[in-house]
């Protein structure tokens, strides 16, 4: 089956080229798109996207408060923030909202492409050095909102689940963690699925944010 997207931005150009883009891919096919994030919500409802490619800084409601809503709303779209800066504060929030990753708008059709199936797989795109250098700054800036809380949480975890949430927040995939760790992927999903449920956490984007605000890892 393809990958069904949703493109949200309040350029038509912007719009029109993603979607010739994606549209030339097999196995991805554009089942609409959205002008502002007020369009995004209501078009999720409609269509069932597998993923959003969202744009962050459009007019009325603009690409973060769309991602809480679709976040909220509890849907299986998976949300994926397109952004002409790498270091975007409205970025960061929108990982921190629920979005599974982003990409700058001059990722080549390639990259466009790998990312919306990375996305769509159930993985975080945050293996580029630029998504973690974008976590750390802004961890090192913000204030731990969980606090103590947090604490208390990370304490709930195994030793091998809080390797496991360290990794995922370096950036590495299931297969490469059950390689450094010398065990079956499918161990470490089942790692995984229970470091989210103990902390509270929708996907791997959020874990590996948790991490750097708990400073659980710290910037290198």
């Amino acid at each position: 089956m393809s990958i069904r997207v949703l493109i949200v931005d309040d350029q038509m150009m912007v719009r029109e080229g993603f979607s010739v883009l994606l549209n030339a891919q097999q196995d991805i096919e554009v089942v609409g798109e959205a002008v502002d994030g007020h369009d995004a919500v209501a078009k999720v409802r409609a269509l069932e996207p597998d993923v959003v490619l969202m744009d962050i800084r459009m007019p009325g409601m603009n690409g973060l408060e769309a991602t809480r809503e679709i976040v909220a709303a509890d849907t299986s779209a998976k949300v994926l923030v397109l952004t002409t800066f790498d270091l975007d504060e409205y970025v960061y929030q929108a990982l921190r909202a629920g979005a599974s990753g982003f990409l700058l708008k001059d990722a080549s059709a390639r990259q466009l492409a790998e990312g919306v199936r990375v996305v769509a797989s159930g993985e975080s795109l945050l293996a580029p050095s630029v998504t973690r250098r974008l976590i750390t700054e802004f961890a090192r800036v913000t204030q731990v909102r969980r606090g103590v809380v947090g604490s208390h949480q990370v304490e709930e975890l195994t030793e091998r689940e809080t390797e496991v949430l360290v990794l995922i927040a370096q950036g590495l995939s299931n297969a490469e963690i059950a390689d450094r760790l010398v065990v079956a992927e499918s161990t470490i999903k089942t790692h995984v699925s229970r470091v989210l449920v103990k902390l509270g956490l929708r996907d791997r984007t959020q874990a590996a944010v948790y991490a750097y605000e708990t400073r659980l890892i710290t910037p290198t």
